[in-house]
């Protein structure tokens, strides 16, 4: 793990190198990461929306022949949530648990507005999973414990994808835990002068062991370095597209 810590600390140590960046070439940079990072969220979930697909939805408002209505407007919600939390990341706004509400309510406006922003008042559980969340009663202070959590956190990838794993152990909301939960962790890294890691639909199986595993065992470590892991093919991606971006045409 400390091997993968050094490499990360380095690769870091390039992209600031780099900054300040290019408004143009980061706005490009930037709008190919969130169409990636709404489509893979969403798809771990169950969203059946291709990468192409997503992109057509949220660059053009292209409904999807077989695809259904909730699919389009997960994607437009989770789209539009990343935006703000891409504003949010560099304006002065303590991160606590009135943020967290804020994301997940951009994230199912659309598609269950209902449920947007309110914490459940019912038990949830996950189809297949023997994790128990804490009793709703108990969720309105666990979630104030977590934001004050946050807000003396410090801007490190450990403490982003820590507050990853408290957000679905706490698992305040009816649905849209883990996307919430993922958009909270990107804007922690934002924050740290990280770029936002996705989690591939690839890494569904692995990354779903390691949160239960880290639920019922409180070992986090496999969780993680998984996220290290995801961080340091990132910043190989993210400093390589930079470099490029920074060629004379």
């Amino acid at each position: 793990m400390q091997t993968l810590l050094d490499l990360i600390a380095s690769k870091k140590s390039d992209l600031d190198r780099l900054r300040p960046l290019a408004a143009g070439a980061l706005a490009q940079l930037q709008k190919f990461y969130d169409v990636q990072l709404t489509y893979t969220s969403n798809a771990i979930e169950g969203n059946t929306l291709t990468h192409r697909e997503t992109a057509e939805v949220i660059e053009h408002g292209i409904t999807v022949a077989g695809k259904p209505l909730r699919d389009h407007l997960e994607a437009q919600d989770h789209y539009e949530a990343l935006l703000w939390m891409r504003a949010i990341a560099i304006q002065a706004v303590p991160l606590d648990d009135a943020v967290i509400c804020e994301l997940h309510r951009r994230i199912v406006v659309r598609s269950q507005p209902a449920i947007a922003g309110v914490y459940s008042p019912h038990a949830r559980r996950i189809a297949g999973s023997p994790v128990i969340f804490p009793n709703p009663l108990k969720i309105p202070q666990l979630m104030e414990e977590l934001g004050a959590w946050i807000k003396a956190a410090p801007s490190t990838a450990d403490a982003a994808f820590t507050a990853h794993f408290r957000l679905t152990a706490i698992h305040p909301f009816s649905d849209g835990n883990g996307r919430t939960a993922r958009l909270l962790m990107n804007l922690m890294l934002l924050r740290g002068g990280y770029p936002p890691v996705a989690v591939r639909p690839d890494d569904r199986k692995a990354y779903l062991d390691a949160l239960e595993h880290a639920s019922l065992t409180e070992d986090i470590c496999p969780f993680q370095r998984l996220l290290h892991e995801r961080l340091n093919e990132t910043m190989d991606e993210y400093i390589a597209a930079l470099k490029q971006s920074l060629l004379p045409e």
